[in-house]
């Protein structure tokens, strides 16, 4: 196979990524505001979402060593997308927030079954174009989809300023995305054709530098705050008015979808050492967020996103560079299990600080985001090809 056949398969399942963030990223940057509407606290609001993501990332443990084990990588993504896609505008049917919290965490558990599968269906095509590159494309488009999904329920609230009418709106583009992907698997029915791989002959187990990154990537998922969160926040101080929360979520989207272009050529070219600024820099988003007025909010969001967009691009392109190719679905599996149940104790951890202190969010955050750059360091010596020469002298 050829970069051609690559790109336009990176760009399809791009494309069918544009109308599922669409859909489901539209739902999320309004699930923290429409809980609390219906009665939820900060603390469910937290725990709900860190039980979402602990499911949404725990499971791709199942997913991936399933796809392993079975090589059937179509079908279990598209029970996935269908289990993911049909949550969402079953949001406008809630009575109560309980209910809308399990449909909340059952679209997670739809994004859990067919990421993995999907992720090395994407690594096979991405080994031909660079795989930061590869990795950025579809994230970038992914991420352009959430920027838009927003944007419609922000007009929707504006006119109606009803949750349920947004939620049910939705259906549209989660209806496309199941055409496009069902589309997908018939254009593309063997993915793993685009990669000549050779075996693995340095033994079954994962590299030891594989748990070093592991360990950096889930004390960022620890420290970083979900959006739920955030916009729980903005509801409750009025530090942003309800028909601009789905837009602060864009203006997110619309910076992680450039982020992933950027950056996902960036580590083609030094790899690992990419992160370290950007982990830095996406730990000044707490304290914009939770201390700022409206104007550093919105600058906290952006950098929320731009930390969100290259962690997504850049953790599946890095795992690909680490490991081997036929071992790749259980190293999405576990390492992603891993970052979600990180995810899920620190925003548990962060629903209940907001109820005590704010500075606390903020301390927290700050100090997990932190602690992840000597695992890059130590990750990125070791994996990231040498800089490029300049004049004689090493590129800094």
């Amino acid at each position: 196979m050829n970069k051609n056949t690559a790109l336009k398969f990176v760009l399809m399942i791009g494309v069918v990524s544009f109308f599922a963030d669409f859909t489901y990223e539209g739902s999320r940057s309004i699930t923290g505001p429409y809980l609390a509407v219906l009665g939820a606290s900060a603390t469910a609001v937290g725990i709900v979402s860190g039980l979402g993501e602990l499911l949404g990332y725990g499971l791709r443990l199942v997913s991936g060593g399933l796809s392993e084990h079975t090589g059937r990588f179509w079908p279990i993504t598209l029970a996935g997308y269908t289990v993911q896609m049909l949550a969402v505008p079953m949001l406008a049917l809630a009575p109560n927030w309980q209910l809308a919290a399990l449909l909340i965490i059952v679209e997670r558990i739809g994004k859990a079954t067919r990421n993995p599968p999907r992720d090395v269906m994407l690594s096979h095509a991405a080994k031909q174009m660079g795989f930061g590159w590869g990795f950025g494309v579809h994230e970038a488009l992914d991420q352009f989809g959430a920027l838009f999904g927003p944007l419609l329920v922000a007009v929707v609230l504006s006119r109606n300023g009803q949750y349920r009418v947004a939620f049910a709106t939705l259906l549209a583009p989660a209806i496309l995305t199941l055409v496009l992907i069902v589309t997908a698997r018939f254009v593309y029915p063997r993915p793993q054709d685009m990669e000549i791989s050779t075996p693995n002959l340095a033994g079954a187990g994962l590299p030891r530098f594989y748990w070093v990154y592991l360990a950096g990537a889930a004390l960022v998922a620890a420290g970083f705050v979900d959006f739920s969160i955030m916009a729980f926040h903005f509801q409750k101080t009025g530090t942003v008015p309800q028909s601009w929360v789905p837009v602060f979520y864009s203006v997110s989207m619309g910076v992680s979808g450039l982020g992933s272009l950027l950056f996902g050529r960036f580590f083609d070219r030094i790899g690992m050492r990419v992160l370290l600024p950007l982990t830095l820099i996406s730990a000044l988003s707490a304290p914009l967020v939770f201390w700022g007025g409206f104007r550093m909010a919105l600058l906290g969001s952006a950098i929320w996103g731009l930390g969100m967009g290259v962690h997504e691009s850049i953790i599946p392109a890095a795992v690909a560079t680490i490991v081997p190719a036929e071992r790749r679905p259980s190293a999405y599996g576990i390492f992603t299990a891993a970052y979600g149940l990180f995810w899920c104790l620190g925003s548990a951890l962060i629903g209940f600080l907001y109820d005590v202190s704010l500075s606390a969010v903020v301390g927290f955050s700050i100090a997990a985001e932190l602690a992840a750059i000597p695992f890059f360091v130590k990750a990125a010596t070791a994996l990231s090809p040498p800089l490029p020469l300049i004049g004689g002298r090493r590129e800094v």
